[in-house]
C-alpha cells in the first residue's frame, strides 16, 4: 500500500493559541492505502503529537476510508497526519471499571459514572479535589401551556452505561436512560461524556426523545444540575456568567467593593480578580468589623427567553422559605452559555454551545452562600411558557383523502389526522463541564466560552478530501475562466444570501434552529412559515446536500457550521426515533411533525453521512444506526397511499412491497453503505450490491420506478416491465448516492441502467420513444437533472449529450434559476417589521437545487463549460 500524506488545516484557518479542551474530528483516507487506522500518526511541525486512530469507515477492499482522530488538550500547528509511530501521552486517558460504576481520569481531572440511580456522574475532581457531585438531568411536565397549569417535576433515571472508547487520548462513556416520576416515566435520554487527554473540560452530548402525548403533557423545564462544594468564606466565592459579545459577569457572593468603608485596596484587588483575600484580620478594621452587615447573595438565574435578550438577576440567602426579592443585575442581548461557581481551591461550570439560538435557556446558581450550591443549565428554561407541540389547526374538515389532496393544492400541506404527531422526534444539545483548579478570570472565563460556541476543530483540506474520492462528484472552487467565475460567484451568492436568513428572520428556538424555510411570500416579504407546505424545509430537494458539497470545496467555516446546525435539527428533530413512525422523516410543515408524509426521503442518511465522518460524532453515528432496518417501514406506512392508482387493493405484502426506485431506494441505498462501510454488515452489503443487481436486470432500470421488494431476501423482483418517471426521484440524494456506488462497487448492470435514465430523462420525446418505446412524462425541475445528463454525457463521452447538460442547466426548465438575474434587494420598514433582505424568484428547492447542479456540472465539465456556453 502506498502511505498517503493527509494534511490538515484548522476549520477557521487560525492556529488556536491554546486547545484545552482538545478535539476530535475525521479524515478520509485514499483507498487502498491504510490497512488499519492504528497504523496512523500525527505530527505537527517535525514531531510526533499524541494522538488516537480508529476506523470510521472502510473501503469494499477493506482498506481505511475515513479514520476518527481525537487529540488532547495541546495546540499544534503545520500538521499533517500519514503511516507511523504514535506516542502514547504524557498523561493518558484511564477507564476503569467497577459493577457499580465506571471511573475516567486523564492526569487533570477525575470523572465517576455511577450505572444505576439518578447520578449521570456522581463526582467531577480535579486534582484530587472534587468541584461537583450528583449530576443529574431534571425535567418538569405541565398540565397545559399555560404557566399557571399545574406540573410534575421528573429526574433522571441511568438504565445503562456503555464504555465506548478507553484511550489513551479519548475515552467515551455512553449513558441511556429516561426521566420519572412517582407513576411516570417520560423522556428517554442518551448522553455521552468525552474525556481527552490532558483537558480540564469533558465534552458531554445530550439527546432528549419526546414521548409525551403532546395534547396532554406540555414540557415545562429540562436541565442539567450538579451540587457544587463549597470551602472558602463568601468574600472568596465567585459567580460567573459569560454574557454577550465576549463580556462577562463576575461578582463575588459577598461583595466588598463600593462599600462606605474601604478594606484596602490589596483586599479588593483580590476579590475583583478571583484571587482568595487575605485574612479578614488584616483588613481595614472599619469593614473587617462589620462584615457581618454585607449581604451575602444566595441565587443567581440568568434567563435568554428569546433569541434578542437575556436577564441576569440575584438574590440574598433567606432563612424562611418565603426568600427575599430578586434584584435585577444587568441586562443583554444574546449571553454566551456558560455559568461557573468557584473558590480558590476550585470550581465547577457549564457550558452550552448554541445556548441562545436553541432559546428559552436559562443558567441558574443557587445556594451559593451555604457549605453546598448547585448549578444548572437549563436546555428548556422553568421560566419559559410550558412547550405546545399540539397541530396547529383542527383538520379543517378534510374527511378523507380526497379532501386531503385538495387541499394540497392549495396550502401545499399533506394534512391527515393524528399524523402531525411529534412522538418520538428527538433534540440534541452539546454541553461542556469545567472543572476549575481555581476562579477562572474573566479573560480565561471568556476565552472558554467562544471556544463553546466554536470549538477548534482540525480538517483536511479540501485538496486533499477531493484527492480521495469521497461524496461522488465534486470540485475544488475554480475561478480560472469566465463562465466557471460566473458560477462560482453565483454559488457565493446564494450562500450569503442564506447565511444570513436565521438571523434575518430569526430561525432560532429549542426545535427550529438549524433549519430553513421552503418558500417565500413576495408580497409580504417573508418566508411562508405560516402556508402549510411552505414552511419549514425539512430537507426537500435536499439543501442539506448542497451545504455540505458546498463546505467540501471551500472549506469555509461559516458553511460548516451553518451545515452542521442543519444536521443537528433535521437529523433528529425531523426524524422519528421511536413510535410507530421510527426511522421515517416528515415533509415540510407550519410544524417540523407536522406533515403526514412520513418518508425515508427525509430520514436518508445521505444527509448526515457527511457530519458523521467530519468529526467522528457518536451521536450521528446513532441515526446512522437506528436507520438499519429501515425498510421495515414500509409494511407500516405506505409512503405513496394517498396516489397509489391501486390504493383500494393495494396491501403491503411482506414479500412484495412497493418500493419506488427513486427517494425510496436512495435511502435506503444510502442505509446499507453507511452501515456496511461503517460495520462491516453484511446483511446491509448484500442487500445494497443485491438490489442495484436488480434494478439493472428490470427490463427499463431505473425508468420503472417502482418494483416489489422482499423484505425476507432483501431483493426485488425484475420481472417488471413498466415506465414511470418522477421529477422527484433524484432530487434526495439519488444523484449523489448512485455516483458514489459506481465508484465504489462494479456492478456493471446497475451503471448502465443509471447511465440510462441519466441520458434519457431530457432527451426529446423522440429519443426517449426509439430508446424505450414510449415518450416520458412527469419532465420537470430541467435545470436540476442537468447534472444528470452531465454524468451520462461523461460516461458516454457524448458531445450532444454535453451540449443538452449545458443547455438545461443554463436556460430551459421549470423554475429555472437564473444566475445573471441573481439579486439581492433590501427591503426596508415600516414595509416589513425590521429590515430583510429578499432575492427575487428563489426558494430553497431552487437554491439547493441549482447549487447541487453547479457544483456537480463544474465537476464533471468543467474544462468544457465557457466551450458550452459560446454554443
Amino acid at each position: 500500500m502506498t502511505s498517503p500524506v493527509i494534511p490538515l488545516r484548522w476549520l477557521d484557518d487560525e492556529t488556536p493559541a491554546a486547545l484545552p479542551d482538545g478535539a476530535t474530528f475525521g479524515v478520509p483516507v485514499p483507498r487502498g492505502s491504510v490497512g488499519s487506522a492504528s497504523e496512523l500518526s500525527l505530527s505537527a511541525d517535525g514531531s510526533a503529537v499524541p494522538a488516537q486512530f480508529w476506523p470510521l469507515a472502510t473501503w469494499p477492499d477493506g482498506s481505511v476510508k475515513w479514520a476518527g482522530v481525537a487529540v488532547g488538550a495541546t495546540p499544534f500547528a503545520g500538521a499533517a497526519i500519514a503511516v507511523g509511530e504514535n506516542p502514547a501521552p504524557d498523561a493518558p486517558v484511564t477507564v476503569t471499571e467497577t459493577a457499580a460504576e465506571v471511573t475516567v481520569a486523564n492526569g487533570v481531572l477525575e470523572l465517576v459514572v455511577p450505572r444505576s440511580g439518578s447520578a449521570l456522574f456522581s463526582t467531577l475532581s480535579r486534582g484530587g479535589t472534587e468541584v461537583a457531585r450528583n449530576g443529574r438531568l431534571v425535567s418538569a411536565l405541565a398540565d397545559g401551556p399555560s404557566p399557571r397549569d399545574a406540573r410534575a417535576d421528573l429526574i433522571g433515571v441511568v438504565d445503562a452505561v456503555t464504555v465506548e472508547q478507553t484511550g489513551p487520548v479519548r475515552a467515551v462513556i455512553r449513558v441511556d436512560g429516561h426521566h420519572a416520576a412517582p407513576g411516570r416515566e417520560r423522556l428517554p435520554f442518551r448522553v455521552r461524556f468525552v474525556v481527552l487527554a490532558g483537558a480540564d473540560s469533558v465534552r458531554l452530548v445530550h439527546t432528549l426523545i419526546w414521548d409525551g402525548d403532546a395534547d396532554t403533557e406540555f414540557l415545562a423545564a429540562l436541565g442539567l444540575t450538579a451540587d457544587v462544594p463549597l470551602r472558602a468564606e463568601t468574600h472568596d466565592r465567585h459567580v460567573r456568567f459569560a454574557t454577550a459579545g465576549g463580556g462577562v459577569f463576575a461578582e463575588a457572593v459577598r461583595g466588598i467593593t463600593g462599600l462606605r468603608r474601604d478594606p484596602g485596596a490589596e483586599v479588593r484587588e483580590a476579590q475583583i480578580s478571583g484571587r482568595a483575600t487575605p485574612p479578614v484580620a488584616e483588613w481595614d478594621a472599619r469593614t473587617s468589623d462589620r462584615i457581618r452587615w454585607i449581604p451575602e447573595w444566595d441565587d443567581y438565574t440568568l434567563t435568554q427567553l428569546t433569541a434578542d435578550g437575556y436577564e441576569l438577576r440575584k438574590r440574598t440567602a433567606s432563612t424562611t422559605n418565603t426568600g427575599r426579592a430578586w434584584i435585577r443585575s444587568t441586562a443583554g442581548t444574546r449571553a454566551e452559555g456558560l455559568v461557573s461557581l468557584s473558590d480558590p481551591e476550585g470550581g465547577f461550570g457549564i457550558g452550552v454551545r448554541g445556548f441562545w439560538q436553541s432559546h428559552p435557556g436559562q443558567l441558574d446558581v443557587r445556594g451559593a452562600a451555604g457549605d453546598a450550591a448547585s448549578v444548572t443549565a437549563w436546555l428548556y428554561s422553568p421560566e419559559a411558557a410550558p412547550m405546545d407541540m399540539r397541530f396547529y389547526h383542527d383538520g379543517l374538515g378534510q374527511d378523507g383523502y380526497a379532501d386531503q389532496l385538495d387541499a394540497l393544492e392549495i396550502t401545499y400541506e399533506d394534512y391527515e389526522p393524528g399524523f402531525g404527531d411529534p412522538h418520538g422526534i428527538a433534540r440534541t444539545h452539546e454541553l461542556t463541564l469545567f472543572a476549575w483548579g481555581a476562579t477562572p478570570t474573566r479573560e480565561h472565563l471568556a476565552e472558554r466560552a467562544a471556544a463553546v460556541q466554536k470549538p477548534a476543530l482540525p480538517q483536511a483540506t479540501p485538496a486533499h478530501i477531493a484527492s480521495c474520492g469521497v461524496f461522488g462528484d465534486w470540485s475544488l472552487v475554480d475561478r480560472s475562466t469566465p463562465i466557471k467565475a460566473e458560477i462560482e460567484d453565483s454559488l457565493d451568492l446564494l450562500l450569503s444570501f442564506y447565511l444570513e436568513q436565521p438571523e434575518q428572520r430569526r430561525w432560532y428556538g429549542f426545535w427550529d434552529y438549524g433549519d430553513v424555510m421552503h418558500a417565500y411570500d413576495f408580497d409580504r416579504h417573508t418566508w411562508r412559515y405560516d402556508v402549510g407546505g411552505y414552511a419549514w424545509d425539512n430537507s426537500e430537494l435536499s439543501p442539506d446536500l448542497w451545504l455540505w458539497y458546498s463546505y467540501l470545496r471551500t472549506g469555509r467555516a461559516d458553511v460548516f457550521r451553518f451545515a452542521e446546525a442543519m444536521t443537528r435539527h433535521t437529523g433528529e428533530v425531523d426524524v422519528y426515533h421511536l413510535g410507530r413512525f421510527a426511522g421515517l422523516g416528515s415533509r415540510h410543515n407550519v410544524q417540523h411533525w407536522g406533515c403526514s408524509a412520513k418518508q425515508l426521503r427525509i430520514s436518508t442518511p445521505a444527509y448526515r453521512r457527511f457530519y458523521h465522518y467530519l468529526t467522528a460524532d457518536e451521536r450521528v453515528g446513532d441515526l446512522l444506526d437506528e436507520l438499519r432496518d429501515s425498510d421495515e417501514t414500509f409494511l407500516g406506512l405506505d409512503p405513496t397511499r394517498k396516489v397509489r392508482p391501486d390504493a383500494a387493493t393495494y396491501r403491503a405484502d411482506r414479500n412484495a412491497v412497493a418500493v419506488g426506485l427513486g427517494t425510496d431506494w436512495s435511502a435506503l441505498a444510502a442505509t446499507w453503505l453507511a452501515d456496511w462501510e461503517r460495520t462491516g454488515n453484511e446483511r446491509s452489503r448484500d442487500r445494497l450490491l443485491g438490489t442495484m443487481a436488480d434494478i439493472g436486470a428490470l427490463p427499463k432500470g431505473f425508468l420503472t420506478g417502482e418494483a416489489l421488494y422482499d423484505l425476507d431476501t432483501g431483493r426485488f423482483a425484475t420481472d417488471r416491465d413498466r415506465i414511470s418517471v418522477s421529477h422527484l426521484s433524484a432530487v434526495f440524494g439519488l444523484v449523489e448516492i448512485c455516483s458514489e456506488l459506481i465508484s465504489l462497487v462494479d456492478v456493471p448492470s446497475f451503471t448502465e441502467a443509471w447511465v440510462q435514465y441519466c441520458s434519457l430523462f431530457l432527451a426529446s420525446p423522440e429519443e426517449q420513444e426509439a430508446a424505450v418505446g414510449q415518450a416520458l412524462t412527469g419532465i420537470h425541475l430541467e435545470q436540476a437533472h442537468s447534472r444528470l445528463t452531465a454524468y451520462a454525457a461523461v460516461k458516454r463521452d457524448d458531445q450532444a449529450l454535453r451540449e443538452l447538460a449545458w443547455h438545461a442547466f443554463d436556460g430551459i426548465g421549470e423554475w429555472l434559476l437564473h444566475r445573471r438575474e441573481l439579486g439581492i434587494n433590501r427591503i426596508p420598514v415600516p414595509l416589513v417589521p425590521a429590515p430583510v433582505d429578499e432575492m427575487p424568484t428563489v426558494s430553497t428547492n431552487d437554491a439547493a437545487q441549482y447549487g447541487l447542479a453547479a457544483i456537480q456540472l463544474l465537476a464533471l465539465l468543467g474544462d468544457q463549460v465557457d466551450g458550452l456556453a459560446s454554443t
